[in-house]
């Protein structure tokens, strides 16, 4: 392998020609911008001459004869091996044209200086001699290694199909049969910041809470879907239980850091969510970012207008009654009746409703639902809660 050296070493090849003509032949087949195909005619080229091992020495004519069979030999050599003292004391070497680690170093300095075109560097490439270039590339490789020992990995298509293209990007899914599932979850967890891919083993991707998940999924028992923007970064991360033939369950939807995805995601949330066809229940998580599933479809539950939907969500989460934008009469007794601290502070349109909330202290705890002894179904008070007062 090529040791890197700061600058060019005093070394002659005998057939420097012939390598520049590789390198010309190569490049060209690939379509390099002219660029880098100049800086390959000069740097690499003289990098692969003065530096590169493994080189073969040549110290005699049979050296010579042997290495370039068949081939012309130049003047110049015969003097030089006739009287080596009183010419250039430069080694004399001679490379392998089809040497595996000069065509993979090569392959590798494209890569880099193809990924640099509209930086900095590119403007001053020709400044930039081959040894300074694999410096760079270098610590760029120590960064990107440090970062794949946090846990990251780049993202790949062939590890996900697309769901649902939205204004915003699209949704995909993880595929379970991809050998790159490990690493597309790892990358879902470095840009998201949640455990969905967070592996013991960060090098081998195994064990910790992504073993879990992995296996899952593996096993048919979940399904990952993510929001991905037009760049390919992750916003939301769905997690789906699957329940044999029956429809799918919603598990977890997160935003970064475990956060509720930002507002303007939720009209593509709900349209992905729609597209699958989820059972109908609701979690918590889409509770706190304001979608419920009803008979009708997922929704923000602020457009929920029917009243005995209203009645519904509230009856089971009395806290979503300050989502509702036009809560009907059914929906506020309800929530007295179950979690009267929620309507502190709300504009009440029956006389008796809020009659019937009148002397709540704000502190009480546990607060009180003054009933005067009516019948409330479902409603149990509090042992501790004063008698009923009279009218």
């Amino acid at each position: 392998m090529t040791a890197t050296k700061p600058a060019y070493a005093g070394r002659n090849a005998l057939n420097a020609a012939e390598l520049r003509s590789v390198i010309d032949a190569r490049s060209a087949v690939r379509g390099d911008p002219q660029a880098i195909r100049a800086w390959l005619l000069n740097h690499f080229w003289r990098h692969w001459v003065a530096n590169f091992e493994p080189a073969q020495p040549i110290a005699t004519l049979e050296d010579a004869q042997r290495l370039m069979p068949g081939a012309s030999l130049p003047d110049w050599l015969f003097k030089r091996l006739e009287a080596p003292q009183a010419c250039d004391s430069a080694p004399l070497v001679w490379l392998d044209p089809a040497e595996p680690a000069a065509l993979l170093l090569e392959a590798r300095l494209v890569e880099f200086l193809s990924s640099r075109q509209g930086t900095s560097l590119d403007g001053k490439l020709a400044r930039i001699n081959c040894p300074q270039a694999l410096s760079l590339w270098e610590k760029e490789h120590d960064q990107m290694q440090a970062r794949l020992d946090r846990g990251w990995r780049q993202s790949d298509e062939r590890a996900l199909r697309t769901l649902l293209e939205v204004p915003e990007g699209r949704f995909v899914e993880f595929l379970a049969d991809s050998p790159l599932l490990r690493a597309e979850m790892a990358y879902e967890s470095y840009l998201m910041r949640h455990c969905v891919g967070q592996f013991s083993n960060r090098k081998a991707l195994t064990g910790g809470y992504g073993e879990q998940y992995a296996q899952a999924i593996e096993q048919g028992k979940l399904r990952i879907i993510s929001l991905r923007d037009r760049n390919g970064q992750p916003h939301i991360t769905i997690s789906l239980t699957m329940r044999g033939n029956a429809a799918p369950r919603v598990d977890q939807v997160k935003g970064k850091q475990n956060r509720p995805p930002i507002s303007r995601y939720v009209d593509a949330l709900i349209r992905v969510l729609n597209l699958i066809g989820t059972d109908m229940e609701t979690p918590n998580d889409c509770l706190n970012i304001g979608i419920v599933r009803t008979e009708t479809g997922w929704q923000r539950l602020e457009e929920i207008a029917d009243p005995l939907v209203q009645a519904r969500f509230v009856s089971r989460y009395p806290h979503t009654f300050s989502m509702l934008r036009s809560p009907g009469a059914l929906a506020q007794w309800i929530t007295a009746a179950r979690q009267p601290a929620v309507l502190d502070g709300q504009d009440l349109g029956s006389a008796a409703l809020r009659y019937a909330l009148r002397g709540r202290p704000e502190t009480e705890s546990p607060p009180r639902f003054f009933t005067n002894d009516v019948p409330w179904p479902g409603y149990e008070p509090d042992s501790g809660s004063a008698a009923p007062e009279a009218a």
